[in-house]
């Protein structure tokens, strides 16, 4: 595969790919950067039922890609660090993420991501390859912390991307917002983008993918917010831009909000990915797995003192924490 003319890996888009570009797919699906990926695309490498695809072009998911591309980098290394296992069963485990710590491997990130360190853990992944993204069914944000869903097996991979399709996987959020959210529940259902202006960033966009997020405030001190948050999609960056669209950035957040909210700060995003329930695919039941909040939001919290409206404990998820 380090040449034109080598056999070309096959690989399927992703359900959380769907409508994606196909730069942006075949950068994610094969663990290469966005360059690179750009390159092979625009080479002529990257076919679907033997036509060339151009990186502008939207893919479905479920579509198989054949790609010849250069393994310069080599394969991935894995990693000794320290991994927080939450759930684990024979088809899958679910992984609480430090926030810091990249999930994929991509531009500037190879051997040094959460990847890394599932392969050291449990080297069986490693079988999986760029193609299944050596397990990993989802993503967070870099400096979010909590809960993602590691399938074992191609069939366990295959079987939770699917539920991700049909938004059966539920996913809750905590969040601190710098602002006092009226009404208490709400849902944000607006379209998001790559912003033109700021290509790192997202934005809301008419003419971007269909995105749904639903918010209940559990507690308030002024003029800063304690949510709830579960997602119906699962667009890059979500939360982030919907709950900055209704004037409540996340505290910490230097991209959609301020750094500050208040008397607080933190030198990261306060976005925890607290609970997940799906379905096992070895098991007839749902299975819900809970993760406690990270000790350095817990601190701000605590530096908060009381609310002024609600509780930390309102909700069963909270006091779960």
């Amino acid at each position: 595969m380090s040449e034109v003319g080598a056999d070309p890996e096959r690989a399927a888009v992703p359900g959380d790919m769907d409508g994606m570009r196909a730069d942006r797919v075949v950068a994610g699906v094969y663990g290469i950067s966005r360059a690179a990926a750009r390159n092979a695309v625009d080479s002529g490498k990257v076919t679907i039922d033997g036509e060339p695809v151009a990186a502008k072009d939207k893919l479905a998911a479920g579509t198989i890609l054949a790609a010849v591309l250069p393994e310069a980098e080599g394969p991935l290394q894995p990693l000794d660090a320290r991994l927080e296992i939450r759930y684990e069963s024979a088809d899958v485990l679910v992984v609480d993420k430090p926030a810091g710590l990249v999930v994929h491997p991509g531009a500037g990130h190879r051997n040094d991501t959460l990847a890394s360190i599932l392969i050291h853990h449990y080297p069986a992944l490693a079988a999986l390859g760029e193609s299944h993204r050596w397990g990993l069914v989802h993503r967070l944000d870099r400096d979010t912390s909590g809960l993602l869903l590691v399938a074992r097996s191609p069939e366990a991979h295959a079987d939770l991307q699917q539920q991700l399709k049909e938004r059966s996987i539920q996913r809750t959020y905590v969040a601190l917002v710098g602002a006092r959210v009226e009404p208490a529940t709400g849902t944000v259902e607006a379209p998001i983008g790559r912003d033109p202006e700021q290509p790192t960033r997202m934005a809301l966009r008419q003419n971007g993918r269909f995105a749904r997020t639903h918010y209940r405030r559990l507690a308030a001190w002024g003029d800063i917010s304690l949510m709830e948050v579960k997602l119906d999609t699962g667009r890059t960056h979500q939360i982030r831009v919907h709950l900055s669209s209704i004037g409540a950035p996340l505290v910490g957040d230097k991209t959609y909000g301020a750094k500050r909210a208040g008397r607080v700060t933190i030198d990261r995003v306060w976005l925890h990915a607290a609970r997940l329930t799906f379905q096992d695919p070895s098991l007839t039941e749902t299975t819900t797995v809970v993760a406690p909040l990270p000790a350095e939001l817990v601190n701000t919290l605590d530096d908060l003192g009381e609310p002024d409206d609600g509780a930390v404990s309102d909700a069963g998820l909270v006091s779960d924490l």
